[in-house]
């Protein structure tokens, strides 16, 4: 009997290994399982991850593209606008020049008529008269070489006046 219970003692033991090696195989198998899955979830999450950040890249090439065909259009619109600037003052400083002319002739105008106001019907005609007589006039409107203030026109352009 003493051999039957100790054939008994080593077959339960002989079980209890191979339930233990089954366990542990079962175990080994969770964990390959596990680290299978692990993996490919990393990778899954690696793709999405790379594909976010191309998305990314992508994203910042269209913004790179289209801030530089916005900033073509501000340049563009400057250079126009500069361009534009300056022929409005050459066009100005004409219009300026032109003004100081008129202003002088209507001065010497002024100053004509002011002095044909003063004098006397007689004297007018008679110093007129005696211009055309003896053409010694000593007044400066009727001889164009005595003129106290010669008016010469003011030549300008708006080519004169371009700047770079």
């Amino acid at each position: 009997m003493a051999s039957s219970s100790g054939n008994s003692n080593s077959s339960s033991s002989s079980q209890l290994q191979n339930s233990g090696s089954e366990e542990d195989l079962h175990r080994q198998n969770m964990m390959d399982q596990r680290k299978r899955k692990r993996k490919e979830s990393n990778r899954e999450s690696a793709r999405r991850s790379r594909m976010r950040k191309q998305q990314h890249l992508d994203e910042l090439v269209a913004q790179v593209a289209q801030l530089s065909k916005e900033n073509n259009q501000i340049l563009n619109s400057i250079n126009f606008t500069t361009h534009h600037y300056l022929n409005i003052q050459a066009e100005n400083s004409v219009l300026r020049a032109q003004m100081m002319e008129l202003s002088q002739s209507l001065d010497y105008l002024n100053q004509i008529l002011s002095y044909l106001n003063t004098m006397s019907a007689s004297e007018l005609v008679y110093e007129t008269d005696q211009c055309f007589e003896t053409s010694n006039c000593d007044h400066g409107f009727t001889n164009p070489f005595n003129l106290p203030y010669l008016n010469q026109p003011i030549m300008a352009s708006p080519d004169m006046f371009q700047y770079y």
